[in-house]
């Protein structure tokens, strides 16, 4: 039993003192929205708790007095590691796309690989473009820094250039960071998911509308004929 006591305790070094682990004469209380209550005694502070079914969590320990907040603290720490599965999940889904283009591509060519850069950018991955030289092309890496800055003038609503053009050897390249986090741009494409099916949702009822409408309105139409004829 003592051994899975101290285990328990060195668990805790890193959490924040809860409750009855406060041991200080008097606090300065944070009610669960964030409204400043004051210094109160501790004795106060872990009625409140108590009577409104919370744990007092020291959230300043360094104050002077000690800053603690009425708060339910286990679902505080099950939200804090949902969001930090969340963020390792969406650093580690971040990628390096890249796209290759040639000194002299065509115009049908450039367009489309353009809407893929964009592609990527709007979906939180960074862009790798490379220019790939030919022969005496290599002579004018001008052109090629040319092009490549002409394509992030193209997408500077999506993104950023993160690294001026260089050139290694054949190769020019330079990189395109998203404007908007891998987050951002996930939680962003599933609202338009959500838009696009409730769209189609609202379109299939109007489809159905129609019948359903004049059959309403045939009635009406008799009724005014008929009060008309009336009026006559």
């Amino acid at each position: 039993m003592r051994r899975s006591h101290h285990a328990t305790e060195g668990a805790a070094i890193n959490e924040p003192r809860i409750n009855e682990r406060i041991r200080v004469p008097e606090v300065r209380l944070v009610g669960p929205k964030g409204e400043q209550v004051g210094i109160v005694r501790i004795e106060d502070a872990l009625r409140l708790a108590q009577d409104a079914e919370l744990d007092l969590v020291e959230v300043a320990p360094d104050s002077r007095p000690p800053v603690v907040k009425l708060m339910d603290y286990g679902k505080f720490k099950y939200e804090a590691a949902v969001k930090a599965r969340e963020s390792r999940r969406n650093q580690a889904n971040t990628e390096i796309k890249e796209m290759r283009f040639r000194l002299k591509i065509d115009e049908h060519d450039y367009e489309t690989k353009k809407g893929h850069v964009v592609r990527f950018l709007k979906g939180g991955d960074k862009v790798k473009i490379t220019i790939m030289f030919r022969g005496r092309e290599q002579s004018r890496p001008e052109m090629g820094r040319r092009l490549l800055m002409k394509l992030a003038a193209e997408v500077e609503e999506f993104g950023v250039v993160e690294n001026a053009p260089n050139q290694e050897g054949r190769n020019m390249s330079l990189v395109l960071g998203p404007l908007k986090k891998k987050a951002e741009a996930m939680e962003e494409q599933r609202k338009v998911r959500e838009e696009r099916k409730a769209a189609a949702a609202a379109s299939r009822d109007e489809r159905k509308a129609p019948k359903r409408a004049d059959e309403s309105e045939a009635p009406e139409a008799e009724v005014e004929t008929d009060t008309e004829q009336a009026a006559e």
